[in-house]
């Protein structure tokens, strides 16, 4: 399973948007990923004042990951060109890697957003 940059957050925080089930299924599953794209996101929107992180962007990521025993995944060649190759549904560029990393790897995605299913992929919200 892959978490969206929005799921990341959430887990971070506490937050009740994901449900308990959702928690149990995050906390049950031998591996969950995030995407590197995510760690750009949540900078971007740190430095932006959008978002306040208790500690600079990567030292929040990394301290995050670890404390919740998640992988970070790279960017690699081919996620960068199936997600170029998407269908124009969701205009999201941080969303769209992620969504490919979850085709490539046949992943389900921890996301609110109901149109990473519209791509054919299994969301649990």
């Amino acid at each position: 399973m892959i978490l969206d940059t929005c799921a990341l957050l959430w887990l971070a925080s506490g937050n009740k948007k994901l449900s308990r089930a959702t928690l149990k299924e995050i906390n049950n599953s031998p591996a969950v990923y995030v995407s590197a794209i995510s760690g750009f996101e949540i900078s971007l929107k740190a430095a932006g004042g959008s978002l306040e992180l208790p500690h600079p962007g990567e030292a929040w990521f990394e301290q995050i990951a670890e404390h919740h025993g998640l992988t970070v995944l790279p960017l690699g060649l081919d996620v960068c060109i199936a997600a170029a190759k998407l269908p124009p549904i969701h205009d999201d560029p941080f969303d769209r890697f992620i969504i490919a990393t979850a085709k490539l790897n046949d992943w389900l995605v921890v996301t609110a957003d109901g149109r990473f299913e519209e791509y054919g992929v299994t969301v649990l919200d």
